[in-house]
């Protein structure tokens, strides 16, 4: 279980919230706006009404002990900005913030902020790149060169063993897993053989696995 903190509970802060508390996690959430802070009552326990601007006040809060700080401000790049760097100063461990521009991550990283999220590019790219391949189900960029696909078997694989392809080789690919009848096997052993009802589960530097992703 860890201690987060958020600020901000518009649509990204709030599902945050949600879904830390849904795990288990404790979460202190913090909102200037009066209305967004009392409906957020109905699914969070700790809500502060407060601006994390003030230096003052989040120093009361010790923001030292959270394991992790989350600025989901996104309507006032300044009031997000300056909250990362009041964060900083007071000695928060990891900051996540949250970006609509690239002009304003680069100030964020370069103010404190560990990690910058673009909240509605990032799913946009997810789902286009979900829904304009045939043959891709799921995607998980893990860095701007890697990444996690689930994709439907190739028909030349069909019958054959991951030893008999030779994939890791061939294809500079790891297969993770496969997919059958809704269910999860992870880390197959090189005896398992491709069958045209599974979806493998695949990770690689995006160049290795662009001819297996095309539509």
């Amino acid at each position: 279980m860890k201690s987060i903190l958020i600020v901000g509970l518009g649509r990204f802060g709030r599902h945050m919230a949600k879904k830390f508390l849904e795990q288990g996690d404790e979460v202190l959430a913090i909102e200037k706006n009066e209305e967004r802070a009392d409906s957020a009552l109905s699914y969070a326990r700790n809500v502060h009404i407060g601006d994390a601007t003030n230096e003052d006040y989040m120093a009361s809060l010790g923001i030292g002990n959270f394991d992790l700080c989350i600025v989901a401000i996104g309507d006032n790049f300044q009031a997000a900005l300056e909250t990362t760097v009041v964060m900083k100063d007071l000695g928060a461990q990891f900051i996540i913030a949250r970006a609509t521009r690239d002009v304003h991550k680069k100030l964020l990283l370069r103010n404190g902020a560990d990690y910058v999220v673009y909240a509605e590019r990032e799913m946009a790219e997810r789902l286009a790149v979900k829904y304009g391949a045939s043959n891709v189900f799921d995607f998980v960029e893990l860095s701007p060169d890697y990444s996690i696909y689930e994709i439907a078997t190739p028909s030349s694989w069909y019958g054959k063993t991951i030893l008999e392809k030779d994939v890791r080789k061939k294809y500079q690919i790891n297969i993770l897993g496969f997919k059958r009848a809704g269910e999860i096997h992870m880390l197959p052993d090189t005896d398992y053989t491709f069958r045209p009802e599974d979806t493998l589960i695949i990770m690689g530097q995006n160049n290795h696995l662009k001819p297996l992703i095309k539509s």
